[in-house]
């Protein structure tokens, strides 16, 4: 099968040199290596060209989650289609190969998304997310989970994932225009057209966030749009139910481990502004545009 690697990029010089050796490192190396770049004003696309890859630079003011991914998928001709971000560094040479397996293990998974590793200088909080959201056993998802799992069924990762061609044009594809959660959006439509959606815990890739408070009011927001606007995930699959609480019940035990109790009122007011941002984004449509540029991290979104 013909595989092609997918990674949208804009100033990624800084990643450049973790990435570009853990690119040549893989054992599997996919026959089209696409870059799809946001007017990068660095030396991106001049690396990643000296790398072999083809770079197609847009302008930064039309880049969208979907729309994007959607147009990189169709200037490829592959069989499996590997997407990473800039920031996604593979762990080790086995990780393109393992995620295209675990894809292929079963005959009606669509979509394959890896385990995500802490960088090496990632905070307590950070880590602990990644442990939290990746556990080191793979699992299939299919419908039937749903009543198990709740909205979960359908958490999926573009940051490194492996999307089958056909079970992807079978749904329609990416989204032309989403905020963010592509990746949802499509494990959720090959769900509810009969696919399965694997976690594909032996294809590691390092990549976490050490956000900053009001970047996870941000992020927050641009989730609670997305799901207000796609309010059919929620009808299908249900919603997340107690895992917000399961999450911060999970970092303080992760403080106490650490002997970092003090740091128990960040987490409660971190929750409280995620919680605050996904609400707001649901309430979005009732924000004047001005407001809502202000606050995404996606600005350009509402041009």
């Amino acid at each position: 099968m013909r595989t092609a690697l997918i990674i949208p990029t804009r100033n990624a010089s800084s990643y450049l040199d973790r990435l570009l050796p853990a690119l040549v490192s893989q054992t599997l190396q996919p026959d089209e290596f696409l870059v799809i770049d946001s007017d990068s004003r660095d030396d991106t696309v001049a690396r990643l060209r000296a790398a072999g890859a083809r770079v197609e630079v847009i302008d930064a003011s039309t880049f969208n989650h979907g729309g994007t991914r959607r147009m990189a998928s169709q200037m490829v001709d592959a069989d499996i289609l590997i997407f990473l971000t800039q920031d996604a560094i593979p762990d080790n040479p086995e990780s393109f190969a393992n995620i295209c397996a675990e894809l292929l293990a079963e005959s009606d998974v669509g979509i394959a998304y890896g385990r995500q590793l802490p960088h090496p200088n990632a905070g307590l909080l950070a880590a602990q997310a990644r442990r939290f959201n990746y556990p080191p056993l793979s699992r299939t998802k299919r419908m039937a989970d749903a009543a198990q799992l709740g909205i979960k069924t359908c958490f999926s990762s573009d940051s490194f994932s492996a999307y089958r061609r056909t079970t992807l044009d079978a749904i329609g594809g990416f989204p032309e225009n989403v905020i963010g959660s592509e990746d949802a959006y499509v494990a959720g439509k090959q769900l509810l057209a009969g696919y399965a959606v694997r976690y594909a815990a032996s294809a590691c890739v390092q990549h976490s966030h050490d956000y900053r408070l009001l970047e996870e009011f941000r992020r927050y927001f641009d989730i609670g749009v997305f799901y207000g606007r796609e309010r059919w995930i929620a009808q299908s699959f249900g919603s997340a139910g107690g895992e917000g609480r399961r999450f911060v019940q999970a970092e303080v035990s992760a403080l106490r481990e650490a002997g970092a109790m003090h740091r128990v009122p960040e987490v409660l007011l971190r929750s409280a502004l995620k919680l605050l941002g996904y609400r707001l984004g649901h309430l979005e449509r009732y924000l004047p545009r001005g407001l809502k540029r202000r606050i995404s991290m996606f600005a350009t979104y509402w041009s």
